[in-house]
């Protein structure tokens, strides 16, 4: 059986972001799919997150996320970043 391969990434979110649940839709859909990370507001409007989970798992969880109905991404910016080690839930920060 092939090892399934982690990754993390950090992403930012820019647009309707802020005020609208996305920090909890974040946090329920990342749980729910076993997705480990946070996920905070930023000062400037956008949302910032770490994401750590399979590929799939995480764009599921966007997939989720982007559901919202007033939540509305303009841009998304993201990179692969090193595994957290140890890494338990996924919190609002």
């Amino acid at each position: 059986m092939a090892e399934i391969k982690k990754i993390r990434k950090q992403i930012h979110f820019s647009g309707r972001v802020q005020g609208v649940g996305f920090r909890y839709r974040a946090s329920h859909a990342a749980n729910g799919l076993g997705v480990t990370g946070w996920v905070r507001n930023n000062s400037d409007g956008t949302v910032e997150m770490e994401a750590q989970g399979t590929e799939e798992q995480i764009n599921k969880m966007l997939v989720l996320i982007n559901r919202g109905s007033y939540i509305m991404i303009d841009r998304m910016d993201s990179k692969e970043i090193p595994l957290e080690e140890g890494e338990y839930g996924f919190h609002v920060r």
